[in-house]
């Protein structure tokens, strides 16, 4: 299993604590680093460090040395898709080839109103999605490119330099049975998913395999992967305290599934207990987890798991 970390960069994330976090992702030998694509917090203090998402992944790319890095998910509706694609290939060529580019159909109304960004109706939203997952893959992958969609048109266009990977793996977030699942079944490398119980992630996978059967696509192609709160220490008594501490200070929308009776989905306990639980989601089919961060993350807690999990899993 790949454990890489995921930091929610929205909740006072500035350069100092970035450079830190990348510097330990990439010196305790996680696989990966992912960060969240938002413009402000979700709590009261909207005023909180919020670094830039692919000036910071810029930085990653040079500041470390063999981690894979990406965005979990960066959202279509905040940038073309062309820049996207730009933007992507020069970190992915900078980096040697360890970007992966993470993204999805967008959903915070408070910050689409702040800048003055639309947001349109969800269906809306899932074609504008599909028609930037198909103008990144051929800018990143071709030349002398021209598409005409209902929201995006290129005429003769082109990225150069190309991006070290081919094809640059492109990951797309979400669980939407419908139509988001069929999206990632024509044109993701990759799909993510917020940790849920097993049962609904069985469900989940049934629509995502349903719809590579339609594409005529083995669904074995897909890496799938889980971003995932975690709790961890070295004895019961100490996760014990930490589950109450978290709970207390659950978010609002943490707080609703909480409070509608819904288990945390979490990674919580001592390392053994970290591991049988990660081996649970391997047997699932899962091959990465991202171990979530709500704010700057606990260094002693990922020594501990870089340590007493990773070599073990």
């Amino acid at each position: 299993m790949k454990l890489g970390v995921m930091i929610e960069v929205q909740e006072g994330i500035g350069w100092p604590q970035w450079q830190r976090i990348v510097k330990a992702a990439d010196d305790l030998g996680f696989e990966s680093l992912w960060r969240s694509d938002h413009f402000f917090s979700f709590g009261a203090d909207r005023t909180k460090d919020c670094i830039e998402t692919f000036t910071s992944l810029t930085y990653a790319a040079t500041a470390s040395t063999r981690i894979k890095f990406g965005t979990l998910v960066a959202s279509m509706t905040f940038r073309p898709p062309a820049m996207v694609a730009r933007q992507a290939a020069a970190i992915d060529a900078l980096s040697g080839g360890r970007l992966i580019l993470g993204i999805g159909a967008g959903w915070n109304q408070d910050e689409h109103d702040a800048f003055g960004i639309e947001l349109p109706e969800p269906k809306r939203r899932l074609d504008m999605l599909e028609e930037s997952a198909v103008v990144i893959r051929s800018l990143l992958q071709g030349d002398d490119v021209s598409f005409k969609g209902k929201h995006y048109q290129l005429k003769n266009a082109f990225v150069n330099p190309k991006p070290a990977q081919q094809p640059l793996p492109i990951l797309i977030g979400g669980s939407g049975e419908k139509r988001l699942l069929q999206i990632v079944a024509r044109h993701a490398e990759q799909w993510n998913m917020p940790a849920q119980s097993v049962e609904v992630y069985r469900q989940k996978v049934a629509a995502l395999e349903m719809h590579c059967e339609r594409e005529k696509r083995d669904p074995a192609t897909i890496e799938r992967s889980l971003m995932v709160g975690y709790i961890a220490a070295s004895t019961d008594a100490e996760v014990k305290a930490l589950v109450e501490r978290a709970i207390a200070n659950a978010s609002p929308r943490l707080r609703e599934r909480l409070d509608a009776g819904e288990k945390l989905p979490w990674l919580i306990g001592t390392p053994s207990q970290l591991i049988e639980q990660i081996q649970t989601w391997e047997a699932e089919g899962v091959s990465r987890l991202m171990l979530q961060s709500f704010t700057e993350p606990d260094y002693d807690v990922l020594e501990l798991i870089s340590k007493e999990v990773l070599p073990k899993v």
